[in-house]
This record gives C-alpha cells, structure tokens and sequence, in this order.
C-alpha cells in the first residue's frame, strides 16, 4: 500500500511556527503574572521591600569598606523615590507583557512579538541594569548577608533573556522572507 503526503502533514501559513509561538506567549504571560504580583505586593506590602531598598542604598551591611562608603545614599527620601520608580517600573512592565500575552492568545505575532520585546527588556534592565550591576556592585549588595537580592535577580534576568530569545525565534514559512 502506498501512502502519499497530505496536507496535515505539510505546514500552512496558520500552522507553522504555532510551537515557537506558543512557547514564546506561555514565556511572556508567566513573566506577565510574576511582576504583576510582585508590583502588587510592592504596593500592597510597601514596608518590606522598602526596608531591602534602603538597606541597599545605605550600604549598612556591607563591608564598610572606606573606598566604597562613598557611594552610599543614606537620604531616606532619596531611597524611597528609588523605590517607588522601581515600583513604577515594575508596574508598566506588567502591563506592557499583559499586553503581548493578550496578542499572542490573539495570534496576532508581530504586535505580540514587539509589545512582548518592550517588557522583556524592561525586565532585563530592572534586574540585569537595576540589581545586579547597580544594585550589587555599585553599591556592594553582594557583601550583605542579610540584604542580598543577586540569586532572585539573576533568576529573573535569565529568565527575561531566554523569554526574549524563544519571542523571536522564527515561526516557520509563513514568516521567513522568500529567496529569489
């Protein structure tokens, strides 16, 4: 018995590339919810991170190291307003991967691959910009046994990087360029 192809088994332009698509709204709607809920419990639990922020800036549990103490912001205003800009980031940044989740689900690529690009890298300089090079060598968050945020950053900037690599993988025929 022969068999011969049939269209199931050829990609169409509605088929192809569904895989990287799906895991690319699957990346961004999981780095939707985990900063949506971290700006909402930044806003709702104002104290706590408030207190990780300060110590942070005031460099009070580091080494104390003379060469390095003049960095330190010890103004309690200029600490709170560092923390509500990132509060404010995070909070656009929630939105804005909302927004791509929404596109994806929609299938509507381009936009979702473009909205999804502007808050993954707003997550990638939260974290990677913000905490880890600002955050823990600026001011020397990685001395601090107690105040020492580098393991949860990292988790985060690794994850925003590999979200934004799979959102734009190629998504099949239907999206590559003809060659002539």
């Amino acid at each position: 018995m022969t068999t011969t192809p049939t269209t199931a088994t050829t990609p169409t332009s509605r088929t192809a590339g569904t895989g990287a698509a799906l895991a690319a709204g699957v990346l961004t709607g999981i780095l939707a919810l985990y900063i949506a809920l971290v700006a909402l419990g930044n806003i709702t639990d104002f104290g706590t991170n408030q207190q990780f922020v300060r110590h942070v800036l005031a460099m009070d549990t580091t080494f104390k190291d003379d060469n390095l103490m003049w960095r330190a912001i010890t103004s309690t205003a200029l600490q709170d307003t560092a923390y509500v800009a990132i509060i404010v980031w995070e909070s656009v940044a929630a939105l804005v991967l909302i927004g791509g989740t929404y596109l994806w689900v929609r299938r509507d690529a381009a936009r979702a691959r473009r909205f999804s690009t502007y808050g993954l890298l707003m997550l990638v300089l939260l974290f990677g910009a913000g905490f880890i090079a600002i955050g823990g060598e600026w001011f020397a968050m990685w001395q601090s046994k107690t105040w020492n945020g580098l393991d949860a950053a990292t988790r985060v900037f690794l994850l925003s990087g590999v979200a934004l690599i799979v959102n734009h993988l190629p998504g099949g025929r239907a999206e590559q360029t003809p060659t002539t």
